[in-house]
């Protein structure tokens, strides 16, 4: 993993290496036709519209059409190995997002390594999960849930929307950090595990926020925390399971990612628009919709960042124990 990872931020790097005088001829012809950007979830999911808004910045800028192409199965794997096997000519391109971090230890069969396989060229946004309980649940806060929950181990059930998914895995990283021992509760996505959550039958869930925030201002669930490193701005009177139980934090993410050996010319040109992009209001607003935060930077950042998710949530797996549905 150390070399891998040593290869991936070496990749990223390249991109900034470039000649300006080299990047600006090359972006004179780049792309050369439309570009494909395959999505591993359905339409109207969050990354579906983190590549919807991004393609359509990128097509007004660059002159082609950047086309979305949903390939969901397989926790996004069926998505990220199309890409891998596609020509590196910067014209498929691949919705990265946090379950490619969690993948790699998750799945034992995998025919790529996304570390290896993947370049990055630059991050979209970053969403918080929101720590939610039914209020029957007596605890109100992060530390007295704490409490509730040891003194009463394998009696709360935590729902998730499956085994192996971004909520579940930042529920198994609070109860590897906090030692707390709550039953797992997968469901077939987040939909029925709210439904569930919202009726007693389950006791907490780490849920997406748009998901939940109607219920959490209408009182039918308890918002304990967030799971980012800072506050959100939907819901900034709820304090983040960090300012609790220090170094804590899980987030949904996405961003863009290339074939490997992708020239750095063309990284550079899309991160260069892209990143043009998320500093531009009406885009920042229209994430911002959606609870999340834009999360700009350099292809190297991206891909240190990568590397730090998919280390951290390989600790969680093997403690957990975690097998794909």
């Amino acid at each position: 993993m150390t070399l891998l990872r040593r290869n991936f931020l070496r990749l990223a790097a390249a991109a900034a290496a470039l000649p300006t005088v080299a990047r600006f001829a090359f972006a004179q012809t780049y792309p050369a036709r439309p570009v494909r950007i395959l999505v591993g979830y359905p339409p109207g999911s969050g990354p579906d519209i983190a590549a919807r808004l991004t393609g359509q910045w990128l097509s007004d800028r660059l002159g082609h059409p950047f086309v979305i192409e949903n390939r969901p199965g397989a926790g996004s794997n069926i998505a990220a190995e199309a890409v891998v096997r596609a020509p590196a000519d910067g014209h498929t391109l691949l919705l990265a997002a946090s379950a490619n971090a969690s993948n790699a230890t998750l799945y034992d069969n995998l025919s790529f390594n996304f570390i290896r396989d993947i370049a990055p060229v630059g991050g979209i946004y970053r969403a918080p999960f929101v720590m939610e309980v039914n209020p029957s649940v007596p605890a109100k806060t992060v530390p007295e849930f704490i409490a509730y929950a040891k003194a009463n181990p394998g009696k709360i059930n935590m729902a998730s929307s499956g085994n192996g998914t971004l909520p579940h895995v930042a529920g198994e990283l609070f109860k590897m950090m906090t030692g707390v021992d709550m039953v797992h509760v997968p469901y077939r996505g987040g939909a029925p595990a709210l439904v569930d959550l919202l009726g007693g039958r389950v006791q907490v869930r780490f849920g997406v926020v748009t998901e939940s925030i109607e219920h959490i201002k209408s009182g039918r669930l308890r918002a304990l925390a967030v799971t980012t490193a800072t506050r959100a701005k939907v819901l900034p009177d709820v304090p983040t399971v960090g300012e609790f139980v220090p170094g804590y934090e899980a987030s949904a993410w996405t961003g863009i990612g290339a074939p490997r050996n992708t020239s750095a010319d063309i990284i550079a040109t899309l991160n260069k628009t892209m990143n043009a992009g998320l500093v531009d209001p009406r885009l920042k607003n229209q994430f911002a919709d959606l609870g999340a935060t834009v999360f700009a930077g350099s292809p190297g950042d991206f891909g240190r960042f990568i590397a730090d998710e998919t280390d951290k949530w390989a600790k969680v797996v093997k403690f957990a124990g975690i097998k794909p549905e």
